[in-house]
């Protein structure tokens, strides 16, 4: 791949920037939310980090004078719906905050870093409107956000050119598995991302027809029936992209039966389970959006590491460095 960053590295930063405020501000005007402060982390026995997959080790450490242990958080998606109710939010309004994360366990390529920077964002909804309509109808309002920001960049940037499509194309995983049934999981994904250009793929955790999830998800935040990943294709690097992770969350049936079938019951004690047994969380709808996939995305640039200062071996610096790719 010949590649030659458009910006510079001082002109990057100031770029990454502009990209963070505008489209801050979009998303907080397209779904009326307010910023707020966030934890880095969090006491495990409160249940208020994810476990994500399953296997990914939370980075854990000791507080001196507290004698405790506490974790950095792995998302905040169970903290947004405690703090919803704790500040006082009402229906169809929420909160955002800037979520910094440490992925020990991440297989580091030009998509995936150690370090992990996300705006997360929840509001509350009512039982009405925990449906699929719904949730689509969210999923609309921050891809027309999205493609605002591609409008004040392209204007900022006349050299930068990108494009996505006017509609987001909504596609299940079943309806995935079947029109791509021989392809693997991610293939899929990147194959319909390939041929619509932006896709929303619903319906991930539940088993598919072979016997497994599309995808793995924590049985205690999303409702696997109402969740759904952004994905766009990307022509700099010929793959896709997952921009964003989200879902209308769990309230006490669908908790029950998502930890039922991941064999989690013993969830149900830690103090977040009970609260949303019990009914003393608001119901709400949430997600995350990778802020340096987004600036890598509407910057053009090939590597995660040009709009963000991570950790990487000797030699992938090396290596990028001879084409052109220079790491922050």
């Amino acid at each position: 791949m010949e590649y030659k960053s458009t910006l510079n590295l001082l002109e990057t930063e100031i770029a990454i920037k502009f990209i963070k405020d505008t489209f801050e501000d979009e998303l907080a005007k397209a779904l009326k939310l307010t910023r707020v402060s966030a934890p880095l982390f969090v006491q495990p026995e409160s249940g208020l980090n994810d476990n994500l997959n399953g296997y990914e080790r939370a980075v854990r450490f000791d507080i001196l004078t507290l004698k405790k242990d506490v974790e950095i958080v792995q998302s905040l998606a169970k903290w947004k719906r405690m703090a919803l109710a704790k500040y006082g939010f009402s229906q169809d309004t929420g909160l955002y905050t800037d979520m910094n994360a440490i992925r020990r366990d991440e297989d580091l390529d030009c998509l995936h870093s150690v370090y992990v920077d996300q705006w997360d964002w929840e509001k509350i909804i009512s039982q009405k409107q925990r449906t699929l309509t719904y949730l689509k109808k969210t999923v609309k309002a921050i891809y027309k956000a999205l493609k605002k920001l591609a409008k004040a960049v392209n204007k900022k940037y006349p050299s930068i050119t990108h494009t996505i499509p006017d509609e987001i194309t909504f596609i299940s995983t079943k309806e995935l598995e079947k029109e791509f049934p021989t392809l693997s999981r991610k293939q899929r994904e990147s194959a319909a991302a390939k041929k619509y250009g932006a896709i929303f793929l619903y319906q991930i955790g539940w088993d598919l027809s072979d016997g497994k999830p599309h995808d793995g998800r924590a049985a205690d935040y999303d409702d696997w029936k109402l969740n759904g990943d952004i994905i766009l294709w990307y022509d700099v690097l010929d793959l896709a992209i997952e921009i964003s992770s989200m879902g209308v969350r769990v309230d006490e049936k669908s908790l029950v039966k998502q930890l039922k079938k991941k064999g989690e019951l013993e969830k149900l004690s830690n103090p977040y389970c009970q609260d949303v047994v019990n009914g003393k969380l608001p119901l709400t709808i949430g997600g995350g959006i990778g802020q340096s996939r987004l600036c890598m995305f509407f910057l053009n640039k090939a590597h995660i590491g040009e709009v963000q200062a991570s950790v990487w071996a000797d030699e992938t610096i090396t290596e990028n460095a001879k084409k052109g790719i220079i790491l922050l």
